[in-house]
């Protein structure tokens, strides 16, 4: 298998091996990583997001990781801008790029290129958002239906997120989201990239959030919490629903044992871990897909 003129994208559920087996792939291929997820590009949250350590970074190049303070926003545009000049920069290098991390979208955007929708007024999201609390999904979905044909085979009819989304996009821009959908340019080829799912056996992916889970306490993830509470963030930033810092913040009040945040902190990551596999067997239907068993067996057959 010849990888020279790819670039490598590796997702995975939380916990599912993706850096390590990147960086094996990497040392392999002569590639350089590329962060793929959300919460890893902010410098404040190294322990729970689980970056990847000072040592495994002196390994192999990394990019893209802890570049941003959480008091700045950091959207999917500004990732891809970044991603874009990273790839060239590596390929320049004769270097590989490989992509990994947990954020669908982020590999969405690279693949298919960034959807271009106007800014829509908050006030007029909200609007909707309280048509569809009123109507209820079954009724919004019809109207939806009625306002715009197109999104029959797109939005499923339980799909409440989508369904909002759409009918904002429709009703403000008078276009349908799938117009918008065509008009997308893509960045680069389909056939450039090699697409890794690491899809390993439920039980296994569990036994390493609750590894993962106690590794973080013994990095001392709640002075990390502390530090983050101590730059007061305004409550709607995205960051503050990053897995932990709303349990250990809980602990610190005394209102829970550090046994009960940890459980309640094993919950939440599964939970998020299901809903990272069930996105990606709706999303990544043609990426190869790898268990713990063939990853090694995968890089050793490649030439």
């Amino acid at each position: 298998m010849d990888l020279k003129s790819k670039i490598i994208l590796i997702a995975g559920p939380t916990a599912s091996g993706k850096s390590k087996f990147a960086i094996q792939l990497a040392k392999k291929i002569n590639g350089e990583i590329i962060n793929a997820d959300s919460m890893q590009v902010y410098k404040e949250l190294k322990i729970l997001t689980a970056r990847p350590n000072k040592i495994d970074q002196k390994k192999i190049k990394h990019h893209l990781y802890g570049i941003k303070s959480v008091k700045n926003d950091f959207s999917t545009g500004a990732w891809l801008k970044l991603v874009y000049k990273k790839i060239k920069e590596i390929r320049k290098r004769n270097k590989i790029p490989i992509l990994v991390g947990g954020t669908g979208l982020y590999f969405k955007s690279l693949i298919n290129g960034l959807v271009k929708i106007p800014n829509i007024p908050k006030k007029f999201r909200n609007s909707i958002r309280s048509s569809q609390n009123i109507l209820g999904q079954k009724k919004f979905y019809n109207k939806l239906l009625k306002l715009d044909p197109k999104i029959k085979n797109y939005v499923k009819k339980n799909d409440t997120q989508r369904s909002i989304r759409a009918f904002e996009i429709k009703k403000y821009t008078k276009l349908s989201i799938i117009d918008w959908f065509q008009k997308t340019k893509k960045i680069f080829d389909e056939d450039e990239f090699v697409k890794i799912y690491i899809d390993i056996p439920r039980e296994k992916l569990l036994r390493r959030i609750s590894e993962r889970i106690n590794q973080m306490f013994k990095e001392k993830v709640i002075n990390e919490v502390i530090r983050f509470n101590n730059l007061k963030l305004k409550k709607d930033k995205s960051t503050n629903k990053v897995i932990g810092i709303e349990e250990i913040t809980s602990y610190m009040k005394g209102l829970y044992s550090i046994d009960e945040i940890k459980n309640k902190i094993l919950i939440k990551t599964r939970q998020y871990a299901k809903r990272q596999t069930t996105w990606a067997r709706g999303q990544m239907q043609t990426w190869k897909k790898l268990d713990a068993q063939n990853l090694n067996s995968y890089i050793k057959n490649i030439s």
